[in-house]
């Protein structure tokens, strides 16, 4: 956000004011303002127990009219069905999304037709260098285990 000018607002449960400043944020006093007082706010969790459902209908309500959401993380970290109902509604102005409850995102689906959504298919972490990387790392894996010595074993 802060390569657009924009004043980066930073929350987690587990974030700290030095850590929040070390990424070029300030932090916020909480969920509840982060979402209060943000244009964008783009979702950047680890999927678990703690995040599950964070976003619900209670705190899209939170949101401006003119604001946006990104999920690019896990779906379940928002209420699918709060979100679709605020979009729908236009009680938010639209949302970037790239991870859905089922992948590939069904063809009826409603965020395919709504058109304040934009919808990729999971590939928000594609690079170049990523798929550089994945390629590498399978040939050298089938080639460990060709020799009888495998790496990245799973225990």
């Amino acid at each position: 956000g802060r390569a657009f000018g924009m004043d980066v607002l930073a929350w987690s449960q587990n974030l700290t004011p030095e850590r929040a400043e070390q990424a070029g944020a300030r932090l916020a006093p909480g969920l509840d303002a982060l979402l209060t007082d943000s244009d964008v706010v783009s979702i950047h969790l680890v999927f678990g127990d703690r995040t599950r459902g964070l976003v619900g209908a209670r705190e899209l309500a939170l949101m401006r009219p003119t604001a946006y959401l990104i999920n690019t993380s896990r779906a379940a970290i928002v209420d699918q069905s709060a979100l679709a109902s605020v979009l729908r509604e236009q009680r938010i102005a639209g949302a970037g999304l790239d991870v859905f409850d089922k992948e590939p995102l069904p063809a009826g689906h409603e965020f395919r037709t709504l058109p304040n959504v934009l919808a990729t298919p999971h590939l928000g972490y594609v690079t170049e260098l990523n798929y550089a990387t994945f390629f590498r790392d399978a040939v050298d894996d089938i080639g460990a285990f060709l020799d009888g010595s495998p790496v990245r074993v799973l225990a």
